[in-house]
Parts: C-alpha cells; sequence; structure tokens
C-alpha cells in the first residue's frame, strides 16, 4: 500500500519526465527506480512506471502522426512484433532481487545509450542510406520487448540508439516509431502486468500515485514543447544519462 507521495518524488517525476520526452522517451526505467528507491512494494513498480510512460508519450506519439513524420510502414512491423512479446513479458513472474538487479542494469545500459551520438535533426536529407544491418531491425522488437513488458519500461530508448546506428530512418522518424514503440509496448505490458497481478494492485497502485501521474503530465509536456528548444539536444541527453546513472548504480549497489 502507498502512502502520501512525498513533495520531492513527484518532483524527481515532473524532472524525468521533462528530460526524457525532451528527447522522445517515456522515462519508464527512473520511474520504476526512483520507487524502488523509495521503498514501494516492487510488484506495484511496473504498475506505476508503464502508466506514466503512457502519460508521457502518448502526446508525442499524436504531434509525430499529425506531422507525418511516423513513418508507420516500417514502425509498425517493429511495434507488432514487440508488443505480444511485451505481454508475455508482463505475464512473467520475476523474484524482487532479479527484479531490482534487472531494473538497475537496465537504468545503467540506458545511461551507455544516451551517450551514443546520433544524427542532428537537420540531416534529414544529407542522403545516408541504410546500412546493410537496417533490414534486421524487426528482429530486435521481440526481445526488446520482453525486457519491457518485465520491468515496466517502453523500450524505445533501446531500440533508438540500434536504429540510428544502422541509419534506418531520418532521424525525426526514429523519433516517432520510437516513441510508439514504447507507447504500445507499456499498454500491453500494462496489461500483462494487470493479469499476473490482478487489477485491483493496479487500482491501487494508480489510485495512490495520481500525484505522480499529475507531474509527469506537466513534466511530459513541458519537455516536449519547450525543454528541446532550450538547450540543444546533446546537452539534455548528457543530463538525463546522468541522471539515469546515479539512480542505476544507487540501485544496483544499495547506496
Amino acid at each position: 500500500m502507498i502512502g502520501a507521495v512525498p513533495a520531492v518524488l513527484a518532483v524527481a517525476f515532473l524532472v524525468t519526465a521533462l528530460l526524457y520526452a525532451s528527447v522522445g522517451f517515456g522515462g519508464g526505467s527512473t520511474y520504476s527506480a526512483l520507487l524502488a528507491l523509495s521503498g514501494l512494494d516492487y510488484r506495484l513498480l511496473p504498475l506505476v512506471s508503464l502508466a506514466c510512460n503512457i502519460v508521457v508519450v502518448t502526446g508525442s506519439s499524436i504531434r509525430f502522426a499529425r506531422a507525418g513524420i511516423t513513418p508507420w510502414k516500417k514502425a509498425l512491423v517493429i511495434v507488432a512484433l514487440g508488443a505480444p512479446a511485451s505481454f508475455l513479458g508482463g505475464l512473467t513472474p520475476i523474484k524482487e532481487a532479479t527484479f531490482l538487479t534487472l531494473l538497475g542494469a537496465s537504468l545503467v545500459l540506458t545511461a551507455l545509450t544516451m551517450l551514443i551520438p546520433v544524427r542532428e535533426k537537420g540531416a534529414e536529407g544529407s542522403g545516408d542510406e541504410p546500412t546493410r544491418f537496417a533490414r534486421f531491425m524487426p528482429l530486435t522488437a521481440a526481445p526488446l520487448g520482453y525486457f519491457a513488458g518485465l520491468v515496466g519500461i517502453g523500450g524505445g530508448i533501446f531500440l533508438a540508439p540500434l536504429l540510428h546506428l544502422v541509419r534506418w530512418q531520418a532521424p525525426r522518424g526514429i523519433a516517432a516509431t520510437a516513441s510508439l514503440f514504447i507507447l504500445v509496448n507499456s499498454l500491453f505490458g500494462l496489461a500483462g502486468q494487470m493479469l499476473k497481478n490482478g487489477p485491483g494492485l493496479l487500482g491501487q497502485a494508480l489510485g495512490a500515485a495520481l500525484p505522480l501521474l499529475v507531474a509527469v503530465v506537466i513534466g511530459g509536456q513541458i519537455g516536449s514543447l519547450l525543454a528541446a528548444r532550450l538547450l540543444p539536444p546533446k546537452y539534455i541527453r548528457w543530463m538525463t544519462a546522468l541522471l539515469v546513472a546515479v539512480v542505476g548504480v544507487r540501485l544496483l549497489t544499495g547506496i
């Protein structure tokens, strides 16, 4: 049972949503880690973090779609392969120690992926051709989806760097695909978690964590509309990577 949400936790969620949304992600792994450090029952972590993910990336997914940026034909293949696996991941029973170890490791890996250089948005017409590995990217969707559902994240933060490395699509198209991947995986992962733990646990988690959902709504809107204009995207990525790394190391070491 969650007690009153501390103001500092709500602020941490707002800042996390702001940073992640400004670079096109949801922040699910960091939400889970912050909740774990606060002492929340680990069974509730994926429920809250996936719900927050959905709140953050729904707006960006809609904006990408309305702007005609989403490469639907290619993106839907990846999403269709990842979503069922995310559902299965959500259904998979996992012990607390294993869950926290995987979550901490995912945060450290997340920080590393955010340090991988990406092409700037202005490179849309640069003429870069996809590498020969680009055709194999759909094969990564299922394992990423399963891991996402298992630990309560969207998985887009791992998908996007791979797509950039193989020049799968223009940068904005990759951001739109990652956003859609996170949204659908979060929905399917949440469904799996609900079936595993029962809908009553979801009601308990969301009812008590309502201030956190409000915080990520505010942070996500600020991040997607303003933050990327105030600082160059690479600096926002570095700041986010530092935040994620600190939280991940704390979770793994118990400091």
